[in-house]
């Protein structure tokens, strides 16, 4: 897999130090020491394939270090924080990553055996064991990088067995419960959607359950154990990364800002903005501001 792990490495090592897109759709690349706040946002679907140096994501009260022997798999939206670390060599950080595209597995179910879910209560992200035909796609997706005439008709290929050879790993039940529409996991994602576009709002958690049609009790335990966070948790969360944006981009001041993302109370949002990220709203978007 080394000679696999090289190539990927060249291929992808004009990214820059920030996601870089490819012209591949639904294909990044980064680089290099990313700066701290840009690695704690809510993450889209994705398969995260690193290929120099190691990443540490923290979701909730659970976190995951993986490296070139591995890749992460996240399959709904998630407010999360990463770390990115250099190789023992002192390689910069270097990986790939190809957002889920539901209606592509979708697809992909509709040409294989049927399989198990996964477990009651099974977390939306883990990591896995990367293996040499995992590899093979990627290598053959990003050669599309210098050959653009191709990626029309070679990237849809390409994704497709990429996501192929998830479904037929250790996460490949994550890939099928989101593309199947009555899994406690796909209700759960249409929850969480839900949470993302009216984080601003307040929420009811009754009516949450019976929008994934479960009870109160299960929506709570499948809602944590999938993302590590309580709804309410998982909405502050969201609120706060959503006023970060805000303030490092000078849309606002602090009590402004409070109240655009939901905040009742200016200085409730102070006090668990700080505990968030360490600085009041307006001392850490300063920092994050200065060159």
């Amino acid at each position: 897999m080394e000679t696999q792990l090289a190539e990927l490495r060249a291929l992808a090592a004009r990214a820059e130090n920030r996601r870089t897109e490819t012209g591949i759709p639904r294909v990044a690349m980064v680089q290099g020491a990313i700066p701290e706040h840009q690695l704690a946002a809510v993450y889209e679907p994705m398969v995260n394939l690193i290929l120099t140096g190691s990443k540490t994501m923290t979701v909730g009260d659970r976190m995951l270090r993986y490296d070139p022997a591995t890749y992460f798999v996240m399959s709904v939206d998630l407010p999360a924080a990463g770390v990115v670390h250099p190789s023992d060599s002192g390689a910069p950080y270097l990986a790939v990553s190809l957002t889920i595209a539901r209606s592509v597995i979708a697809t992909l179910l509709t040409d294989m055996p049927k399989a198990a879910g996964g477990e009651l209560y099974s977390p939306g992200f883990s990591v896995a064991p990367v293996t040499a035909d995992l590899l093979d796609a990627w290598v053959r997706m990003l050669r599309l990088i210098d050959r653009p005439g191709e990626i029309a008709a070679l990237a849809p290929a390409y994704e497709r067995e990429i996501l192929f050879r998830v479904l037929q790993g250790p996460m490949g039940w994550m890939l099928r419960d989101i593309a199947m529409p009555d899994t406690a996991l796909s209700r759960i994602g249409v929850v969480i959607q839900w949470i993302r576009e009216n984080f601003a709002r307040p929420i009811r958690i009754e009516a949450l359950a019976e929008m994934a049609a479960l009870s109160v009790s299960a929506f709570h335990r499948h809602f944590k154990a999938v993302t590590a966070l309580s709804p309410l948790q998982y909405q502050k969360h969201v609120r706060l990364l959503h006023a970060r944006s805000m303030l490092i981009s000078g849309d606002g001041n602090a009590t402004a800002v409070a109240f655009r993302v939901g905040y009742e109370s200016p200085t409730q949002f102070s006090r668990e903005y700080a505990r968030q990220f360490g600085l009041p709203p307006s001392r850490d978007a300063l920092r994050l501001r200065q060159p």
